[in-house]
């Protein structure tokens, strides 16, 4: 039976055009609209490196101290080509982690592979899920080996790192001046050159069907016919291209809170429309915060937050400014305006975050900065890690898709969609705009077209929940109808980002499919869990 939030999702699909049914796409191993000498090239040499990775295996030792791992966990490298295409140039080492099964060795079903998405993060913490998180996550590792990894370009996985302009702390105004937006496009044109600069042709290599190549490459050097994987957000994209190149290697997939795949909304629309959604989903926190009026004393209407919350960022561009002697003691501590919006991003991923968030602001608004400064020097995070994760997210979202290469456009369509959308629209932009003057070294890649041929994929299993705010909810719709015989599983009214390990329904539909292989049917809808209880911090 489909669900009822499918079937309105489905409705609304209607309106804004017709839902794809899957696409037509190439062998295993076959990168779709690739030059077929390069595609021939590149298959020989994913196979290639899979059967060296097979020989090879992983060397599982103790983990480096700057992993921040415990003792239980250990830690490898599996070598990869750098081009897939020239299997003998440059490789890379993609560092591993892993977390051994705990049940008895009669439960044991392989690895679990993890990806949480980015593009730009890592799962290498993946082995403390049990002891962080617990739940089905405990429950799973008795079966498997959680198996953590950094992808290429992030982390020690031959890190990418491209500098720009220093001066960062001040969020783009709602409405920002001639000069403002002149300044975004010098910011993003001097991080795209510095890259160029320190990479050349060395960009076009962190595709999403790059990652995809290693994902299999991973699986052989595990000593696994099939693969296992889990992965969230971008990580579900990743794990719907690897489906798609890979069915007949498919053991058991999850794709948790997927972006909509099409190939012509690969990526700048689908950044436009996770501005619309991180709107309605910081409307949703606005009007909780305004309904207990009594434990935080920010108004009683959703405006009147956001009326707190623009005195907040503009106070910290008052004080955090460039050369401030004491920046420890500022509003913001140094992070800016900027890092508190980063900040209060955690609103649209999770209802978990609302408490410390609406906190923090009341606070601020009795005189008290604390909370707020932690707020946003955290979302901040320190200047290396801001390269690295910067550097990989836009290698890969640069490398392929359908990204404007006129201001011209860009200006129009946020200035356009900042009127009903203004939260964080032209951070969006920010955060992407580098792809305008990106260098490809030609054409960019084509995107993967999600949907691998009827009767060739097992049963996958995905997880969305209704208002997400970073992935909108008709994205893993999208992805459920390229991928036959898969199920989705919905936690109907939420807005968290990543369901898996949170709702207690949805968990069981998890561990059912990842221990027995069993789903829920075509569809299935979870009552979302129980909403944040209004504290102060």
């Amino acid at each position: 039976m489909r669900s009822a939030a499918i079937h309105a999702a489905l409705g609304a699909l209607v309106l804004t055009g017709t839902a794809m049914a899957p696409s037509s796409h190439p062998a295993a191993h076959e990168t779709p609209g690739a030059h077929p000498t390069r595609q021939t090239r590149e298959a020989a040499g994913a196979a290639r490196a899979a059967d060296a990775a097979a020989a090879a295996g992983i060397d599982w030792r103790e983990c480096p101290d700057d992993e921040g791992l415990p003792s239980y966990a250990e830690c490898g490298e599996v070598a990869v080509p750098l081009d897939y295409a020239a299997p003998d140039g440059t490789a890379l080492r993609l560092t591993v982690s892993r977390k051994r099964a705990t049940g008895p060795a009669r439960a044991h079903q392989g690895p679990l592979l993890h990806n949480p998405g980015g593009p730009g993060a890592d799962s290498m913490s993946f082995p403390l899920y049990p002891t962080l998180r617990g739940g089905v996550w405990s429950k799973l590792n008795r079966a498997y080996d959680l198996v953590g990894y950094a992808p290429r370009g992030v982390g020690r996985s031959a890190p990418l790192r491209c500098h720009g302009p220093a001066d960062e702390r001040a969020a783009v105004p709602s409405v920002p001046s001639a000069a403002a937006q002149r300044a975004l496009r010098e910011r993003a044109s001097a991080f795209a050159g510095d890259c160029a600069r320190r990479y050349g042709a060395r960009l076009a290599r962190f595709t999403t069907a790059d990652n995809a190549r290693d994902l299999d490459v991973l699986r052989a050097a595990l000593h696994r016919r099939k693969l296992t994987f889990t992965g969230t957000s971008y990580g579900a994209y990743l794990g719907a291209v690897y489906a798609t190149l890979y069915p007949g290697h498919v053991r058991r997939l999850v794709l948790d809170s997927a972006p909509d795949p099409r190939p012509e909304r690969i990526w700048y629309r689908d950044a436009l429309q996770q501005s619309t959604a991180f709107q309605r989903r910081w409307g949703d926190f606005a009007s909780w915060a305004a309904r207990h009026q009594r434990v935080y004393g920010l108004g009683t209407t959703a405006a009147a937050v956001q009326r707190r919350f623009d005195a907040a960022r503009a106070a910290l561009d008052r004080t955090d400014r460039p050369g401030r002697t004491d920046p420890e003691h500022s509003p913001g501590g140094g992070a800016g305006s900027r890092g508190l919006l980063l900040g209060y991003l955690d609103a649209g991923r999770s209802a978990e975050s609302w408490p410390r968030l609406a906190s923090a602001l009341a606070d601020f608004d009795e005189g008290d900065p604390r909370a707020l400064t932690q707020v946003a020097a955290s979302a901040s995070g320190s200047a290396a890690q801001r390269e690295n994760s910067d550097a990989a997210y836009l290698a890969v979202q640069c490398s392929e898709g359908n990204w404007p290469r006129t201001w011209s456009r860009w200006a129009r369509d946020h200035a356009a969609l900042a009127r009903r959308a203004p939260f964080q629209t032209w951070e969006n932009l920010r955060t992407n705009l580098p792809c305008a003057y990106w260098s490809r070294g030609g054409a960019p890649a084509r995107p993967v077209p999600v949907g691998p041929a009827p009767g060739r994929l097992p049963p996958v299993l995905l997880l969305a929940s209704t208002r997400d705010g970073v992935t909108p909810y008709e994205g893993s719709v999208r992805t459920w109808r390229r991928l036959p015989g898969s199920s989705l599983v919905t936690e109907v009214g939420a807005g968290v980002h990543g369901v898996a390990g949170g709702n207690a329904c949805a968990d069981r539909h998890l561990a059912a499919y990842l221990l027995t292989g069993r789903t829920p049917g075509p569809a299935a809808d979870c009552p979302r869990r129980p909403g944040p209880h209004p504290h102060r911090f």
